[in-house]
């Protein structure tokens, strides 16, 4: 009997102690973490054919560009090694008698040597005479005159009587040219000069950037 009340005892007590381990077994939960952050989403557009388009065009209009800018500038090396040719042959005239109607270089006249010396470095053709030279080409203020500009004078009664070519102009602005002069033959002078500044009349650009002013086309038609 006694055995038997131990045992429900023993029972009682078992039960009892496994109630209270499950009821205070809790079952433990995930962190949850709130933010106040605003995630923007990321939208990718795609390209539409207009898009596109403005791209090919602005990159032709990049590529035209940069070849009109190569273009100039081969231009303008390729006028500048004209000038050089011109004053280049004009400097082997250097000391050439002068002779009035004369066209060689045992003696040259003013006009005579222009020519000449164009229609060798330039392939330009130029009227014989100073005066009708001076109708030639585009008018040229004195503070503008660059290497390979026309210069002419007058000895009297405003007609025009003498020709030379601008051979340099130095950084304080004084004009030298190259001229057959009655007195030493070829020779370079100044436009400050006391004989040649008071004769000096204006000048004319026979040779531009891009293009002659000369139109060559006329003689490339007669042969044609």
């Amino acid at each position: 009997m006694k055995k038997r009340v131990l045992f429900y005892l023993v029972a009682i007590v078992t039960t009892f102690s496994l109630q209270s381990c499950v009821s205070n077994y809790v079952v433990s939960q995930p962190n949850i973490y709130k933010t106040d952050a605003k995630v923007t989403p990321v939208v990718v557009k795609a390209e539409t054919s207009d898009n596109i388009q403005a791209k090919r065009m602005l990159a032709s209009l990049n590529n035209a560009s940069n070849s009109i800018k190569a273009s100039m500038i081969a231009e303008a090396i390729k006028h500048e090694k004209t000038i050089d040719s011109i004053l280049d042959e004009a400097s082997t005239y250097l000391g050439t008698p002068y002779r009035y109607g004369g066209t060689t270089r045992s003696g040259i006249d003013c006009s005579a040597f222009v020519l000449s010396v164009f229609g060798a470095a330039a392939g330009v053709n130029l009227p014989r005479v100073a005066a009708a030279q001076s109708q030639e080409g585009d008018s040229v203020d004195k503070s503008e005159l660059k290497k390979g500009d026309l210069v002419f004078f007058s000895h009297g009664r405003g007609r025009i009587s003498h020709v030379g070519i601008v051979e340099e102009v130095d950084e304080n602005g004084e004009v030298k040219f190259i001229h057959s002069a009655t007195s030493r033959g070829v020779m370079v002078s100044s436009l400050n000069d006391k004989y040649w500044g008071p004769r000096y009349r204006f000048a004319k650009r026979i040779l531009k950037e891009n293009s002659l002013v000369l139109n060559q086309t006329s003689t490339q038609s007669q042969i044609n």
